[in-house]
């Protein structure tokens, strides 16, 4: 076995041997490299575009930041005696401010530095698998390197909105998220397509930042969470002025000097300055090289727990391209696993790939946290009630209203939420855990601890939560349970 070197061999620019090679230098990219330049192997990282990926310049950071500013004004006028403090409106200008200077203004430098920094080598271009273990990358000026990997080559090249395939749409230029993150003028009116997390985030930023904003989707808001979550959220949309066309999809759309036209199945149609799509997500693997190496070009890529392909003994992917949970912290979750793994076969160490080992993504199946930054928050991990029971789990189901815990009152006046928590009745642990309501994303944590470490109920009642806080939710959860009797 050859030895993992800490640098690339003397070699030409059109012609480099590392240990690793990375495509795709988005954040789980950026994780996958780092770890196995930690763990002692040399490593390039391929992008045609921005260090940093989707995350940092159009999805995660932005969106976040566009939605902060509405949810502390919210807070601060949910609170008597702030509220009387609060003499002006949501200053857009000034929101969209901060959100760019989390964007570094679409400049990637400080990541790149970074990247130096941390001894990862950076080729620019668009990478496409050439045959086993080798890249060539095309740069923009039409060259071309040429990069061989001695242990592993990991893709990471993620996902791109999907836009379906409705009459007239793809003429008619929609916005996907990248636009409706990186917006600089705020439309009059707005039109969303989809019922997602992004949709619900889409939405609850621009009513506040004053867009007449219609969302439009083929069933109910936020399938997959638990059924209540959608329903809280839809209230809270119409109540910030959101016109929901539930139930419905778009037939037609054309652009006209006047704005944007949507037909629909039944109701009138709906004339707009803008169209957001935001309908999933497809993965960038179109144009990779994959037919070279007896893979599908366009389809998402199956790997085992240990994000390695089948049937390749150097192939790795993490990150949305795997189709396993297309979320960031999920993505870089699974490129600290594959660089820790790839870092253990090519140093001929012992891999541990048992569930739950260091070098495997099993919280993909079980434990996987998300949030939705809507008004209310809407934030789960694990699985709801109807998919454990899918899953074959008997259960039983714990409901409890947050506003009756005592920490709530106090956090914000008229404070509405709900949390239900979903018991495996065989083991007595928890399988999953949902919370809406303002500002619960920071209750997740601790469900995510005691979904993924599997902690006995009885534990559970040992962890007594500090009073008065939200996190009592936990022992009112409990106490509806029922402790077991020691008689």
């Amino acid at each position: 076995m050859e030895s993992p070197s800490q640098a690339p061999d003397q070699q030409t620019p059109q012609e480099q041997t590392f240990d690793v090679i990375v495509i795709g230098g988005g954040a789980v990219g950026e994780n996958a490299a780092g770890r196995a330049v930690q763990g002692g192997l040399s490593v390039v990282l391929v992008e045609a575009e921005l260090i940093g990926g989707e995350c940092s310049y159009w999805a995660c950071m932005p969106s976040k930041a566009l939605l902060r500013s509405t949810q502390a004004l919210r807070a601060a006028r949910s609170v008597d005696g702030a509220a009387q403090a609060v003499t002006g409106e949501l200053d857009v200008a000034a929101v969209l401010a901060r959100r760019d200077s989390f964007t570094s203004g679409w400049k990637d430098a400080g990541q790149v530095r970074w990247l130096e920094d941390a001894g990862i080598a950076l080729v620019r271009g668009h990478g496409r698998i050439t045959g086993p273990k080798q890249v060539t990358v095309t740069a923009a000026d039409g060259s071309a390197t040429t990069l061989t990997a001695r242990h592993a080559v990991t893709i990471a090249t993620g996902s791109a909105a999907a836009i379906p395939e409705v009459e007239g749409l793809h003429d008619s230029h929609p916005w996907t998220s990248r636009e409706g993150t990186s917006v600089q003028i705020v439309p009059r009116s707005l039109a969303i397509i989809g019922g997602g997390a992004v949709a619900a985030e889409l939405a609850t930023a621009y009513a506040a930042f004053g867009a007449e904003v219609t969302l439009l989707a083929r069933s109910g808001l936020l399938g997959g969470m638990e059924p209540f979550a959608g329903e809280l959220v839809a209230e809270a949309l119409q109540a910030q002025g959101v016109t929901l066309r539930l139930n419905t999809s778009p037939q037609r759309v054309s652009r006209t000097a006047e704005g944007v036209r949507i037909e629909t199945e039944h109701g009138e149609p709906l004339l707009v300055e803008e169209v957001l799509t935001a309908t999933g997500r497809t993965p960038r693997t179109d144009d990779l090289g994959l037919e070279s190496i007896g893979l599908e070009p366009g389809t998402w890529i199956d790997t085992d727990d240990t994000l390695r392909v089948p049937g390749f003994d150097w192939l790795y992917a993490v990150g949305d391209v795997t189709h396993r949970a297309l979320l960031t912290h999920q993505g870089k979750y699974q490129a600290r696993a594959a660089g820790d793994v790839i870092t253990a076969r090519a140093q001929g160490r012992r891999v541990d790939d048992a569930p739950w080992g260091a070098h495997v993504a099993t919280a993909d199946h079980a434990a996987v946290p998300q949030v939705t930054f809507t008004d209310p928050e809407v934030a789960s991990v694990g699985l709801n009630a109807a998919a454990a029971r899918e899953a074959g789990h008997r259960i039983r189901v714990v409901d409890y209203a947050l506003g009756d815990v005592a920490g709530s009152a106090l956090h914000a006046d008229g404070y509405s939420g709900q949390a239900r928590m979903v018991v495996d009745e065989d083991r007595r642990v928890i399988l999953g855990v949902t919370f809406v309501g303002p500002d619960v994303a920071e209750l997740l944590h601790a469900a995510t601890i005691a979904v993924s470490a599997e902690v006995p109920l009885d534990r559970l009642w040992h962890a007594v939560p500090a009073y008065p806080t939200i996190n009592e939710i936990w022992l009112r959860l409990l106490e509806t349970y029922g402790r077991p009797s020691t008689v």
